[in-house]
């Protein structure tokens, strides 16, 4: 009977990682094209890279794949040539090798069957996410950047700005994808005869998000082919000045690249210069927040003293605390409103102009 799903613990599989001796290449794609059959298409695919031993996390809908995994080095060519003959549409499509990698990325295999690849929210039946804007690549993206009648959107959420961005990039205030689409509209507006250049993490969502623009009436949409992850490899291997500053988040165990020495972000709990992610170490918290080492040893791994009172009771007492609490802002929330995060001004450090500042 195949494989196609995982059956042993999550502390196992981890473990497992740990020990491996062979080092792992980590790397994301995706590609935008119909599959009629997305159960059927991810069994499939489960099967033969469960047997080429992939971790990571794979997305599959009616509209694509995306994909953030873990290959072993001597696996990589034949994953690669497998994903290529998996469908026609995949033949060929760009790979995006990450930039600072220790292989230790994922742990478990996990191929999921959703509504899209990328929520959107999204309804208009006539939007049609092929027709995208003009890829930038890296040389290109550093040209036309520097030109005054270019507007550098950032498509990604707060927490991912945060740590580091595109030099003059605008962030779209907002926490979820769905949300920034009609918000970045919005903010736009009147800039509809500018450059507009369009960015992400690996291009996915600056893809779609270019599409979007289209759809709603702009002209010169761009978006940078890859996102960050292809840009940044292709300007170091042309000598280029890398015009993305600081670290680039990712959505795995790594929690973020380093790209340059640049600190954009601040420890949350004290103030100071740093832009290392944490999640809480308060099983009843578990928030992505950004701590420095002195706080971090100061309140072992918690976001608060609260959590760190909490995460020393007893386990019966720290489930009764628990028991009935909503999952109100202390639970996975990464949000840029979230109480942890002081005001800028508490910290003397200058709010990012909003669009129509930066164009007056």
């Amino acid at each position: 009977m195949p494989v196609l799903h995982n059956r042993i613990s999550n502390e196992e599989l981890k473990k497992r990682m740990l020990e491996e001796t062979e080092p792992r290449t980590t790397v994301s794609f995706y590609k935008y094209f119909n599959i009629a059959e997305p159960q059927a298409f991810r069994d499939e695919l489960y099967q033969k890279f469960y047997d080429l031993k992939v971790f990571g996390r794979i997305y599959i809908a009616n509209e694509g794949i995306n994909a953030q995994i873990s290959v072993p080095a001597s696996n990589y060519e034949a994953f690669r040539d497998t994903l290529y003959a998996s469908a026609p549409e995949l033949n060929g499509i760009r790979m995006n090798i990450a930039v600072d990698d220790d292989g230790k990325s994922f742990w478990v295999l996990r191929l999921k069957v959703r509504p899209k690849i990328v929520a959107d929210g999204i309804e208009d039946a006539s939007f049609d996410p092929a027709k995208t804007g003009v890829y930038l690549k890296a040389k290109e993206y550093n040209e036309l950047s520097s030109k005054e009648d270019t507007i550098i959107v950032d498509m990604r959420n707060h927490y991912e700005y945060e740590v580091g961005h595109f030099e003059n990039a605008i962030e779209i205030p907002s926490d979820t994808f769905r949300d920034q689409l009609p918000m970045a509209v919005e903010m736009l507006q009147d800039q509809k005869d500018k450059n507009i250049i369009m960015y992400c993490t690996g291009g996915i969502r600056c893809e779609k998000a270019s599409a979007y623009m289209l759809h709603n009436g702009f002209k010169n949409v761009f978006h940078v082919e890859g996102g960050i992850i292809e840009y940044t490899r292709k300007a170091k291997e042309q000598g280029l000045p890398v015009k993305f500053k600081g670290k680039n988040f990712v959505f795995d165990e790594r929690l973020g690249e380093r790209i340059t020495d640049d600190i954009l972000a601040q420890c949350h709990t004290c103030g100071k210069p740093c832009d290392s992610h944490t999640n809480c170490k308060n099983d009843g918290c578990h928030l992505l927040f950004i701590q420095c080492e002195d706080c971090a040893t100061k309140l072992e791994g918690c976001c608060s003293n609260e959590c760190q009172e909490e995460m020393h009771l007893p386990t019966d007492e720290q489930r009764e605390r628990r028991a009935g609490r909503e999952n109100g802002p202390m639970v996975f929330n990464k949000s840029k409103d979230h109480p942890l995060r002081k005001h800028r001004s508490e910290w003397n450090i200058p709010a990012h102009r909003s669009i129509r500042e930066d164009n007056e």
